[in-house]
């Protein structure tokens, strides 16, 4: 994208989100209300080519950068060599059969808010062999492509739209669909044949789309016999947490899902993904002050298929599950969003059978790297289990963690990658891969997408694989680049162009984004309840 049409997108967000001050204003909580400003503030450092500070542990080694893209969630095929990623203007494709050097081969203009967790689905024939391959978008505030431009979304509607890319030259917009709750974030039940996806939710509630067509998704009613169309029901989603609000589905490979909110997080049996059934809960714990402050963010249940119920909390026993507790408006990086793990005693039904183990809060606690600006955000955010045992976690101006779980009760940093200015709002393993491209477990390197720097590719040494495979404390930074400049040694990646089709609807584009962000610049917004008692 030329620097005129992307500084104009940034202004045009820049208004927004002025205009979203006054417009929210009523609301009793707002979330992420300035993304849009602080991002564009912070890129100006990137335009100007400041250079700024980097500091990795001895660890962790910055393999390639790719800044073309303002990140916020990506994703990896586990079919075929690809990696996914939405930013503020585009959905772009990137072949990463040399997942050191990612390159990029297709770009969608597609101008959303935030889609904050885009999820990944496929669908195979009788056959097994794959037909159809798609990513799933969240909208909660606002939409915009050329490729539908008689579909755009600034009226703050939550919907769930289908991008086709199963030719990753050419990704496009393939279907769309309302939700009764918010669609802050949408997961398909089953990656590998998605028929069935759960929304966030909101208000004590979420919706389950029946996806059968991918051209038109459709929300399913979970009352049929009562009048109008019903959603599901979940605590996690409220109320009775800090939030009236759900965030994530999370599923695990034993037929379980994984629901986290303002009220904490809720077990359900999804081996029938359209009558889900509630099994447990974090029960009052998951409302309890410090592990639970704001949000239950996201989840996983690594090894679930080895479950081993009312045994000593392991990992490899499938009985530990990791939760990312966002508190995004606390910038005191010592008590900001932590992560955790928590024991699940048994699924049979038992009443609040998951309980917590330890929390960490990696920037204080472990230490090292740059220190993140005064009133910048370090909240724990999402994260990707790797068999090893070590966790990717992306903490914002925090940068990258890394976590060791293999003694869920007392977690430490293991590792960390941080930049002067950034916001790193993900990580994730890149898999292994057969010669058929299909995922067979996952590699020594992480991808981060941020939404300062766009995607930064590291190499992590790993339990097992050498002397420095082992805890780090902090370190002095060892290295200095640019902001938004490529590793040293390497290329910044090139971009297929797409400014054709954004300057041929300029005007639709700048509107949504200075219409739609103006609602609120990343809101989910939520009811807040009375302050909970001290547990």
């Amino acid at each position: 994208m030329s620097a005129v049409l992307r500084t104009a997108l940034r202004a045009a967000l820049g208004m927004g989100v002025a205009s979203a001050l006054t417009l929210v204003s009523a609301y009793p909580v707002l979330a992420h209300d300035d993304d849009a400003q602080r991002m564009q503030q912070t890129s100006e450092l990137l335009s100007e080519g400041t250079n700024v500070p980097f500091a990795t542990s001895s660890n962790v080694e910055l393999v390639s950068s790719f800044p073309d893209t303002d990140a916020i969630s990506g994703v990896f095929s586990p079919s075929a060599p690809y990696f996914y990623v939405s930013s503020l203007d585009s959905i772009s494709v990137y072949d990463v059969s040399d997942k050191r050097n990612p390159k990029l081969t297709g770009v969608l203009p597609n101008l959303v808010f935030e889609n904050e967790a885009m999820n990944y689905g496929e669908r195979r024939n009788a056959a097994g062999k794959v037909v159809a391959r798609f990513v799933l978008v969240g909208v909660d505030l606002t939409q915009a492509s050329t490729d539908d431009p008689q579909h755009n979304n600034v009226d703050n509607n939550s919907e769930v739209i289908v991008v086709d890319v199963t030719d990753p030259t050419n990704p496009s917009i393939r279907g769309r669909g309302p939700a009764l709750t918010s669609t802050h974030t949408v997961a398909c039940v089953n990656t590998r044949n998605c028929r069935t996806a759960y929304s966030a939710g909101s208000k004590g509630a979420y919706s389950i789309f029946d996806l059968d067509s991918l051209s038109r998704p459709r929300e399913i009613d979970a009352r049929p016999a009562k009048a109008g169309k019903q959603p599901f029901r979940s605590p996690a989603a409220g109320p009775g947490g800090p939030l009236t609000a759900g965030h994530k589905w999370n599923f695990d490979n034993a037929g379980y899902g994984f629901h986290t909110g303002g009220a904490g997080t809720a077990a359900f049996d999804v081996s029938r993904p359209r009558h889900p059934a509630l099994v447990t809960t974090t029960g009052k714990a998951g409302v309890a002050p410090g592990w639970n402050d704001f949000i239950h963010h996201n989840s996983a249940r690594p090894h679930a298929r080895a479950f081993k119920p009312f045994s000593p909390a392991s990992v490899s026993k499938g009985n530990v599950l990791l939760i990312t507790e966002e508190d995004y408006e606390n910038t005191d990086c010592a008590t900001a969003g932590s992560f955790q793990t928590w024991k699940v005693t048994t699924l049979n039904g038992i009443r609040s059978a998951i309980n917590p183990l330890d929390r960490i809060n990696p920037v204080t606690e472990g230490g090292g790297g740059i220190s993140p600006p005064v009133n910048a955000f370090c909240s724990a955010h999402w994260f990707d289990y790797h068999p090893s045992g070590i966790v990717a976690l992306a903490t914002y101006a925090g940068g990258l963690r890394l976590i060791d779980v293999r003694h869920p009760g007392n977690l430490t940093q293991y590792g960390y990658a941080t930049f002067g200015a950034s916001e790193v709002w993900d990580a994730y393993w890149a898999p292994t891969r057969n010669r058929q491209g299909e995922a067979t477990g996952k590699s020594n390197i992480v991808y981060t997408v941020d939404l300062v720097r766009g995607i930064d590719v590291y190499s992590v040494n790993l339990p097992g694989q050498g002397a420095a495979s082992v805890a780090v404390a902090g370190t002095a930074p060892t290295s200095t680049g640019a902001l938004g400049t490529a590793a040293p040694g390497t290329a910044a990646a090139s971009r297929p162009s797409y400014e054709t089709g954004l300057r041929a609807t300029a005007a639709t584009v700048l509107f949504a984004a200075s219409v739609g962000l103006v609602l609120a610049v990343r809101r989910r917004v939520a009811d807040v309840t009375h302050p909970l008692p001290t547990a």
